[in-house]
């Protein structure tokens, strides 16, 4: 061998070497960042973990108790398990096929196999991508994001007309009771007509009986239904302005009537 021979074989060497250093720190580099978002991502689902846990037990929603998980062993450890295919052969969930459910089966199993081989699979499944893998796993981070972000949005309304403001509700629900407490004015007021009733019993409930019963039943509805789920504390429930519809749309109702009557006479 002359001396540009080897000059040409050690080059030829030299760049085999570099490419496969290259090709190292590459594939170490690729390597090092599959874990940090391996970590990342672990992170990330174990934030969102706890917070489902405390939106469930917001709602009232008893968490399960975490079946633990038996760690692997490794074959041949000696501690009394079965080293493998080789630890028990024929044996059911041992060995390198485990076994699957039949629709599984007849996609996870090898479709083709060796005649000269005596039974040996001809095929194996393509080794999933880690890098396709973690990306399809942070996209499914990223919904579950966007559904936690919508589950914190509805528990922050308040089941009793979610859309409106605090005021707007308050005045609705204060106004629905002395509603409700009207009706009743007018069933009294009949019941006096005929006799039921007398005239200072009557006064007693549209003067104060049925405005307070309608001022407590509207403070109750808010406390019960008007407060949100995720929202610490106890919402305004607005007392004065209650107290004043209330103690003014009883009579007015039994002033309306009076008007009414009047009218058709």
């Amino acid at each position: 061998m002359s001396f540009e021979e080897y000059a040409a074989l050690a080059r030829q060497l030299s760049d085999q070497r570099r490419a496969g250093e290259q090709r190292a720190a590459a594939e170490s580099a690729r390597r090092r960042d599959l874990h940090a978002a391996v970590d990342y991502l672990q992170q990330r689902l174990a934030a969102q973990g706890q917070r489902l846990d405390q939106l469930g037990r917001a709602i009232g929603i008893d968490q399960p108790a975490a079946t633990p998980t038996p760690p692997p062993t490794a074959p041949g450890t000696g501690d009394g398990e079965p080293a493998g295919a080789a630890g028990a052969p024929g044996q059911a969930g041992v060995g390198a096929y485990p076994q699957l459910p039949a629709g599984e089966a007849r996609l996870a199993l090898p479709t083709a196999v060796s005649p000269a081989g005596g039974g040996v699979p001809a095929q194996r499944a393509a080794a999933a991508d880690p890098a396709v893998e973690l990306e399809l796993a942070r996209r499914m981070a990223d919904e579950a994001d966007r559904h936690g972000q919508q589950a914190e949005l509805l528990a922050q309304r308040p089941a009793l007309l979610p859309t409106w403001s605090p005021l707007a509700r308050a005045v609705a629900v204060y106004a629905a009771c002395g509603a409700a407490a009207g009706v009743l004015v007018l069933i009294l007021v009949l019941a006096s007509g005929v006799g039921l009733v007398d005239g200072f019993t009557l006064g007693a409930w549209i003067c104060a009986g049925l405005p307070a019963v309608a001022f407590f039943g509207g403070y109750l509805v808010l406390g019960r239904w008007g407060r949100p789920v995720m929202v610490a504390g106890t919402p305004p429930r607005y007392l004065p302005l209650g107290f004043l519809i209330c103690f003014l749309l009883v009579p007015m109702a039994y002033c309306a009537y009076l008007l009414l009557v009047r009218g058709l006479r």
